[in-house]
C-alpha cells in the first residue's frame, strides 16, 4: 500500500465524513484503482477514519437540521452514495420525531408567508405548500397533516 495516498486519503477522510463510495470515487482520481484501492479503504476503516454508520448520521442529521431535509430525500441521497440499507436506518434514526416535525413547520410557515403575497386563492397556496415539502422530501401524512394545522380557522 502507498503510504502517501493513504495519509492523503485520511486527510480527505479527516475533513468530513464521507461514505465508501466517495472515498472510492477519490481513490480513482487519483489513479489507485483495484486491490490497493480496497487495501487503503480497509486501512482507513481499521484506523478509524472512514466509518459508514457515522456518515449517515452525521448526513441526515446535518441535511435535516440545516436544509431542512425530509426522510424520503436523505435515504434517496443516502442511497445514491451508496451506503448500506442497515447505515441508513441509523442514519435516519439520528432524526428526532419532533424536531422533525417542528423543522416541517417551520419551513412551511416560513413558505408560506413568502407565497402569501401574491397567492390568494387558498386552494392554491395548500397545494403549492403541499409540492414545495414534498419536494424537500417529506412524507405526504406528515404534510397533510400541518398544513391542516396551519390553516386551521381559516375558511379553507
Amino acid at each position: 500500500m502507498d503510504r502517501v495516498i493513504f495519509e492523503k486519503a485520511a486527510a480527505y477522510c479527516s475533513y468530513q465524513e464521507r461514505s465508501h463510495k466517495e472515498v472510492r470515487d477519490r481513490l480513482r482520481k487519483w489513479n489507485v484503482w483495484g486491490e490497493e484501492a480496497d487495501e487503503i479503504i480497509a486501512a482507513l476503516i481499521t484506523e478509524n477514519f472512514l466509518s459508514e454508520e457515522r456518515f449517515a448520521r452525521s448526513f441526515a442529521g446535518g441535511k435535516s437540521r440545516m436544509k431542512q431535509w425530509g426522510r424520503k430525500k436523505i435515504m434517496l441521497e443516502l442511497q445514491r452514495k451508496g451506503v448500506s440499507r442497515s447505515n441508513i436506518e441509523a442514519g435516519l434514526n439520528e432524526i428526532g420525531e419532533s424536531d422533525y416535525k417542528l423543522g416541517l413547520v417551520r419551513l412551511l410557515e416560513k413558505k408560506k408567508l413568502s407565497l402569501e403575497r401574491t397567492e390568494t386563492d387558498r386552494r392554491l397556496l395548500r397545494q403549492k405548500l403541499m409540492r414545495f415539502a414534498m419536494g424537500k422530501g417529506y412524507e405526504m401524512e406528515l404534510v397533510a397533516e400541518v398544513i391542516s394545522e396551519l390553516f386551521e380557522g381559516t375558511d379553507v
